[in-house]
């Protein structure tokens, strides 16, 4: 099936600690409702056999809102089920090996948290987006590295990728990332850990 594009807006990425997993399509469906426009599912938790179940499920309801639904670190994961592509960190396969996997048409991210040069990198290697941060305190990864604004002024300058920031970001501070250059707002628990995950996700989008 072609897949969808990646377009600037709100990138949800699902955490299991936040959302029962019977509620997992819902939530995600309620995020998309609010605005979404990428989803990245990230599970490092469940046995493979539910990992690939609630993968395969996401992906029929991203495909039916045209909103590209990417697989945290797990090539094969993402191969088998058909999603749009992969974010990969510092500790995953490479960028070509999951380009090889998964075909020219894949949207493959890449983890570059304050670092300039591997961004540089990852563009050179071939990856659709990169990724950085974390910007603010994180509810997910508090002992992530720092990123500054700054980074993401001098990464606008020098790479023509859409460039996604992530880390503690809320609606009230998310403008400020996306002034120096973001595209993407990579957001869970502002979005999963809300009460109101449409709404949650809304506030975001108005954003943009």
């Amino acid at each position: 099936m072609t897949q969808p594009l990646l377009r600037d807006g709100l990138y949800a990425v699902t955490d299991s600690n936040l959302i029962p997993a019977a509620e997992l399509a819902a939530r995600v469906a309620q995020a998309i409702a609010g605005g979404a426009t990428v989803i990245q599912y990230r599970e490092k938790q469940l046995a493979a056999a539910e990992r690939h179940r609630q993968a395969a499920a996401l992906v029929e309801l991203c495909h039916r809102h045209a909103v590209p639904l990417l697989i945290n670190d797990d090539v094969e994961l993402a191969a088998a089920v058909g999603a749009a592509g992969v974010h990969l960190g510092r500790d995953d396969a490479a960028i070509h090996a999951a380009r090889d996997r998964l075909g020219a048409g894949a949207i493959i991210g890449v983890s570059c948290y304050n670092t300039l040069q591997r961004a540089q990198a990852a563009a050179a290697a071939g990856a659709d987006y990169v990724a950085f941060g974390r910007f603010f305190p994180s509810h997910t990864k508090p002992d992530a590295v720092q990123a500054e604004a700054a980074l993401l002024q001098q990464a606008r300058r020098e790479l023509e990728l859409p460039l996604v920031a992530i880390g503690g970001i809320t609606p009230e501070n998310g403008g400020t990332l996306l002034a120096a250059g973001a595209n993407l707002l990579a957001v869970i628990h502002g979005v999963f850990g809300q009460p109101d995950v449409q709404a949650a996700a809304q506030r975001y989008k108005d954003l943009f």
